[in-house]
């Protein structure tokens, strides 16, 4: 399978003179990254080169320096295309007219589904395991996932202040706060750093955060 699809993609890259239409040039980039994210993630960072990535999207070095100049950009490019596929726009997604307590459980149960993915766990791994020799990892991973994460949730606490739902505070800190109280234990849990949580634990576990948080962060009565 896969050296039929390197066989089609050398095929355009020779086809045109070596100039892919639009679409073609869009499915390469995506093969370009669907090869990357496996041998990352399988692999990590260090032992997978720009080579075996170009191998395996049976493309040439140049085709592949066309796109990516370095591997480390590729890894950006990579960890981009996951996190877009794990963030909606909860500001934008997020039923209408729930109470805070609502809204907290809805967004905790996302963001706990998400950092328990295979996928996401291998990422967070990598990245722990190699941001000595690379830190620049962890930048991108912090850039792209988490601040990215703390926006959205800080936009949804900002209205709810500006309702009186919640107490005045720093609504990034307090996105913050609730992400760690969230995720944490239960993804440490997960990469065997403890038992690991049944599903009902961790139904119970954000309804037990999200109870701790609305304790120090709900408005005082009127």
């Amino acid at each position: 399978m896969l050296a039929k699809a390197a066989t089609e993609t050398q095929a355009r890259e020779r086809g045109r003179g070596g100039r892919p239409s639009r679409d073609d040039s869009a499915r390469l980039s995506d093969r370009i990254l669907d090869v990357a994210t496996e041998l990352f993630l399988r692999h990590g960072f260090g032992v997978t080169s720009i080579e075996a990535v170009a191998k395996r999207a049976g493309i040439s070095k140049r085709t592949f320096y066309h796109r990516f100049r370095s591997k480390e950009v590729l890894f950006e490019a990579v960890v981009r295309r996951l996190i877009q596929r794990w963030l909606p726009p909860f500001d934008q997604t997020m039923p209408q007219g729930l109470s805070l307590s609502e809204t907290l459980g809805l967004i905790g149960g996302y963001m706990l589904k998400v950092a328990l993915t295979p996928e996401a766990l291998a990422l967070h791994r990598m990245v722990i395991a190699e941001a000595q020799r690379f830190p620049g990892l962890a930048r991108i991973m912090h850039e792209l996932g988490a601040a990215t994460g703390i926006d959205l949730i800080a936009r949804l606490f900002e209205k709810y202040m500006a309702d009186g739902d919640m107490r005045t505070m720093d609504a990034r800190l307090a996105a913050e706060q609730f992400i760690m109280m969230v995720v944490t234990a239960p993804r440490r849990r997960a990469l065997g750093l403890g038992a690991v949580l049944s599903e009902e634990d961790l139904h119970f576990w954000v309804e037990f955060s999200v109870t701790l948080f609305l304790d120090g962060s709900r408005a005082p009565p009127s």
